[in-house]
């Protein structure tokens, strides 16, 4: 689902315009990047959990020179899915294409 997706759904499902599920959506991800971007943790109940992992420097190679180089350290943000998103991922199907993960 894209945000264009989640705005029309918004819209219509309910007593609000286009224009102001819009703005309903924008100001939750905007506070939730500004929660991240602080080091918080963002907490949906039933959903998961969005934080701030560390990812530590790391040796790597130039795919194209082969020469080894360092990565430096960076944040990366980590979300942890919830008991009910689970329940439902689990029930998906997972199709013809998945591969057989016993082999």
């Amino acid at each position: 689902m894209t945000r264009a997706e989640l705005i029309d759904e918004m819209a219509a499902l309910g007593p609000l315009s286009h224009k102001q599920a819009d703005v309903v959506v924008e100001t939750i991800l905007d506070s939730m990047k500004a929660a991240i971007g602080q080091g918080d943790r963002i907490e949906i109940r039933g959903f998961g959990v969005f934080s701030l992992r560390l990812r530590r420097p790391r040796r790597a190679r130039n795919p194209r020179t082969g020469e080894p180089l360092v990565s430096a350290a960076r944040h990366a943000a980590h979300f942890k899915p919830g008991k009910e998103l689970k329940a439902v991922l689990a029930q998906m199907d997972p199709g013809p294409d998945a591969e057989d993960s016993e082999a």
